[in-house]
């Protein structure tokens, strides 16, 4: 392009455009700086308003509440000085199979009306016959009431073979004498007490169930308040073997593993009216408790758990349900012959997270000595454990495991049985957890997991203190790894404290003995109704030294447990009772005098 020509014309031109129109920009920039500086420093000051923002906390913890440590206490494993030889079978041979890991149950129960705690302990079996072995069976161990048992299981009948699961206690026919029910992988078994002999009566009574259900926990409860015990059944998943296979669960780096139940269809409880004539009436549709999903139409329970209890005090005694991978129900008893369930309404079906849990064991207790309900639930590995509280002494619940100090100690454990007591009798009921995983190789996948683990006992320290439960950490014995699944307790010694029985999938049961040296004292009640029959769920009320203390006669707790019927109350240093009040299953209220403690007091119901 040469000088001169049109083009370059063109281009001068718009080149002295753009310098002008840069110039008059920059002069208006200008204009509007010296605008707003004279604007700035004309005006008249004012402060800007200040907006108070809505303060938004988590749950305060007092840093200036004292700490305290926990007493020393010391459990001893007398498991083979006290003459336990059990060996639980679950037929392990390598294919993994579910019921495998479930383990099963335990019970401190007085067969033979001699005033101290036996103990039964439910064995399953092999998937096949083994001509050349024994089969197993149910083991019943009676105690010399020093804590010392002989085997007794032949001479009483027991030596019963099935895939044992769980179990439950109670005089159902009211003649005196402690009956039992077993459930199973299959037809379940009751089994009457005849004077110290067990009778098979289930054909009669018509409690077996069906060959294909999985039956798990069970408890003996009055729910229609017409004095005889009713029999309340948890079913799990529906299983086969077949179906286990096909499923073919995997854990990546271990190949074939235990399924979890996620993969299973759930089944529906059953409940079972006693009719008073040594017969019973499957009432669980009549009754409400069978529980289906609205859309697929199949069942929504997988059960492993009952916890019963009067949760809102109206006089009818209410089922809580720990479901495995899938909401937790709560059973309210409308007193009409129905239940509705309500877990959801009340609080009690999720955890904090709104998400359900690998919930094993469960038990409900008056931890806080007031009208407040805890309902503690065992969860899977990586769960930490439940603990529903109600506030001011009414419903929803509210997960306060975190708030009273257990919560992150639990998290690691997988936990099946959880039962509440007062180890130390200070007049405040402490926590206990049986730990143990499924996979006996779980390590080499999740290094923080062992199949084996520690037990985990937490004292009560009390209201004045930052965390209520403190884990203790030196318990002598009962630290050791163990597979644990049921767990139970019962003064078997008769020295005032509780001792404790857990029992292990695959491997021996242990017996520890609470070797504890407080100096507390003690008073331990044992409930008869008048003619010579236990009684399951009364609820007590006792009074010493300024704090009250509320227990419920139930045995049914724990995972597929029951604990011993009597029930014991710590009194720390008081010397005295202020008050002992008992409200009978039929609501009789009646007022007991104590002369003295340290002492096993049996109250009989004024008639």
């Amino acid at each position: 392009m040469e000088a001169g020509t049109p083009e370059k014309q063109t281009y001068r031109d718009e080149a002295v455009i753009r310098k002008a129109f840069y110039r008059s920009l920059g002069f208006i920039l200008v204009l509007a700086l010296v605008g707003a500086v004279l604007w700035y420093l004309s005006r008249e000051h004012v402060e800007p308003e200040l907006i108070e923002e809505a303060v938004v906390s988590g749950p305060v913890i007092d840093t200036a509440a004292p700490t305290h440590s926990p007493p020393s206490v010391t459990f001893t494993d007398i498991t083979e000085a006290a003459g336990i030889d059990f060996v639980h079978v679950n037929g392990s041979q390598g294919e993994k199979l579910i019921p495998e890991a479930i383990g099963s149950g335990v019970a401190f129960l007085d067969y033979d009306n001699d005033a101290d705690q036996d103990l039964l302990l439910v064995n399953s079996t092999w998937w096949s016959e083994r001509p050349q072995q024994p089969a197993p069976t149910l083991a019943l161990y009676r105690n010399d009431g020093h804590g010392r048992f002989s085997n007794v299981t032949e001479a009483t009948g027991l030596a019963i073979t099935s895939y044992g699961m769980g179990v439950a206690v109670g005089d159902y026919d009211a003649d005196g004498w402690t009956d039992v029910y077993i459930t199973t992988l299959g037809e379940n078994f009751l089994l009457r007490n005849n004077a110290g002999m067990f009778v098979d009566v289930t054909a009669t009574a018509q409690v077996a169930g069906l060959e294909s259900d999985w039956s798990t926990a069970a408890t003996f409860l009055d729910y229609d308040n017409d004095h005889d015990l009713d029999l309340f059944v948890g079913n799990y998943v529906l299983w086969s073997r077949e179906i286990d296979l096909e499923i073919d669960f995997q854990l990546t780096g271990l190949g074939r593993a235990i399924g979890a139940p996620n993969h299973f269809i759930g089944t529906n409880n059953r409940l079972y009216r006693n009719e008073g004539n040594g017969l019973f009436s499957d009432v669980s549709h009549a009754a409400g408790i069978i529980v289906n999903d609205p859309v697929s139409g199949l069942p929504q329970g997988k059960g492993l758990a009952v916890a019963p209890v009067d949760y809102d005090r109206d006089g009818w005694i209410d089922l809580f349900v720990a479901n495995d991978t899938v909401r937790n129900f709560l059973f309210h008893n409308l007193g009409d012959g129905r239940f509705e369930e309500i877990g959801a309404l009340e609080g009690i079906a999720f955890d904090r997270n709104g998400k359900a849990t690998g919930a094993m064991g469960i038990d409900a207790a008056y931890f806080r000595n007031t009208s407040d309900l805890g309902i503690g639930i065992g969860n899977f590995a990586n769960e930490m454990s439940s603990l529903f509280v109600t506030a001011d002494g009414q419903a929803p619940f509210a997960d306060e495991a975190i708030l009273e100090g257990f919560g992150p100690a639990s998290r690691l454990a997988l936990t099946f049985g959880l039962f509440f007591f007062d180890y130390d009798l200070d007049g405040r009921l402490d926590l206990y957890q049986a730990n143990g995983h499924l996979e006996s190789e779980i390590n080499i996948v999740q290094p923080s997991q062992s199949y084996a683990q520690p037990a985990q006992l937490f004292w009560n320290c009390g209201d004045d203190c930052r965390n209520r439960f403190i884990h203790v950490t030196e318990t002598g014995d009962l630290a050791m790894p163990l597979v644990g699944r049921a767990a139970a307790y019962a003064d078997i010694d008769a020295d005032g404290d509780l001792d404790i029985v857990v029992t292990q999938s695959g491997r021996r049961a242990k017996l520890f003995r609470n070797d504890q040296q407080s100096g507390n004292h003690w008073l331990r009640l044992a409930f008869e109704d008048g003619h010579g029959a236990a009684v399951i769920g009364a609820r007590v009320e006792l009074t010493a030294g300024g704090i009250t203390q509320r227990r419920l006669v139930m045995p049914t707790r724990s995972y597929l447990s029951q604990v011993e019927l009597p029930v014991t109350f710590g009194l720390g240093a008081s010397t005295q009772v202020d008050k002992l009040t008992i409200t009978w299953p039929d609501g009789q209220v009646q007022e007991i005098p104590v002369d003295a403690v340290d002492r096993v007091i049996t109250v009989s119901q004024r008639q």
